[in-house]
This record gives structure tokens, sequence and C-alpha cells, in this order.
């Protein structure tokens, strides 16, 4: 497998700079997950998640329970799951994932950054051909060894299976998220964490100027407010 999974990471255990970004952006999948399938885990497996990846970044008890408890509240606003597409500088490919309130705020916003950094938005659908939408799962290493667990999971959606400092990386298509999840849950597999990933199919090489200037978009677009997640083509050292 090539895939780097441990520069990947990031997304789910953020260091302390960006430890209050990543606390907002789980207040706000809490929130959507909660308005989707109600307060209550047992019976929300999206929120199950998303509070299991809570864990894995650390992020405090109360601070969870806060953020359901609001999200339950009838007067709560109810945030919307945009992604925009566009081409940052170089043509890097770039693909955003947002949350939001008011839709065209946010338009507005992720296209002056795109502007802003000599990249232009495009249009919904336009980049799906360079990014595979995959579920990853990080999973205790239990007393199975890889080839016996990936044989245990296979009919389950399992595609690849990697051995990581922090655990197994479990790695499905976008349809079989579901399926997986809740085949550890069911196999009382322990999962750290779980997130759904924008694989790039091809990347584009650049040099190190070029990069600064592709990092000065991603950097923008990542301190938004609005943003959730943010991918792109770039090949990384």
């Amino acid at each position: 497998m090539g895939r780097a999974f441990e520069k990947r990471k990031h997304k789910m255990f953020a260091n302390n700079a960006k430890a209050s970004k990543a606390f907002t952006r789980i207040g706000k999948e809490i929130a959507i997950a909660v308005k989707l399938g109600g307060p209550h885990p047992d019976g929300n497996p999206r929120l199950r998640m998303v509070i299991q990846n809570s864990k894995a970044l650390n992020m405090p008890k109360d601070r969870v329970e806060a953020a359901i408890q609001r999200a339950a509240h009838k007067d709560e606003k109810v945030l919307d799951e945009v992604v925009f597409e566009g081409y940052g500088p170089h043509g890097i490919a770039v693909v955003v994932e947002a949350a939001t309130d008011n839709n065209t705020r946010t338009v507005a916003n992720i296209r002056m950054h795109f502007n802003r950094c000599n990249g232009a938005m495009g249009k919904t659908g336009s980049l799906d051909f360079l990014f595979d939408r995959k579920g990853i799962f990080c999973i205790e290493k239990g007393k199975s060894n890889i080839e016996e667990l990936e044989f245990e999971l296979i009919d389950f959606g399992a595609e690849e299976l990697e051995e990581g400092e922090d655990g197994i990386y479990v790695t499905t298509s976008f349809t079989d998220y579901g399926k997986m999840q809740k085949a550890l849950e069911e196999k009382n597999i322990a999962i750290i964490s779980a997130e759904l990933d924008r694989i790039p199919t091809t990347l584009t090489e650049l040099n190190a100027d070029q990069q600064k200037d592709l990092q000065n978009l991603l950097d923008r677009l990542e301190e938004d407010d609005d943003v959730q997640n943010v991918f792109h083509n770039m090949k990384e050292d």
C-alpha cells in the first residue's frame, strides 16, 4: 500500500495550535448528527462516531455534552453540509467541505479565498473524477494479526488494512462506511477514530515556491469558521 496514513491523521489528531479549530469542527459535527438522528448516541451511529473522534482529540467530556444539549434545543440553528470545488494556484485541485447556517456568506467567503490566492471556484461535481471518497477507521490493535483481521472484515467492505503507531487503519469505500462501523461495533473492536476522506487519484508535483502559493490558500480556507475539511491533490513530501 502506498498511502501515507500518518500524514493524513492530522485531521483527527490535531496539535495544540489547531486544537481550538478542531474542537469547533467536532462541535459542528455533533450539531449535524444530533439534528439528523437525535441526541442519544445509542440510537444515533453518526453521533457515536463523532463522540469517539472527540475522545481521540482529547476534547473535554463536558464540552461534548454541552454541544449535544445545545444541538438538541429546538431553537438551535440547523447547519447545512456543503461542498465547494475549485482550482488553486498552479492548477491544484481543491475540495472544501463546510458546515454553515448561512450559505450565502459561506459561498462569498470561499470564493474570496480562491480569488485572492490566484485560484478559481468551479462547479459542484467538476472534480469528482480527481478524488475517491473513502472511509478510514483507526481501530485498536487486538490479539488477531492483521491478516486474520483483514479476512474477518473483508465481507464488511474492508479494502485495505495498515498498521500504524496508534492502531490499525481500515479503509472502506464511501458506501461501506456505515456497514463497517456497524460490524466493528458488533464485533466489539474498539474504534479509536473514523473519518470520511477524499483521496486524490493523481498527484501534481510543485516546487517549493509553488507549494508556498498553494499553502497560502489552504491556510486561509482552514482558518475559515465555516470550513470543516480541505482536500487537495498536491504531492506532499
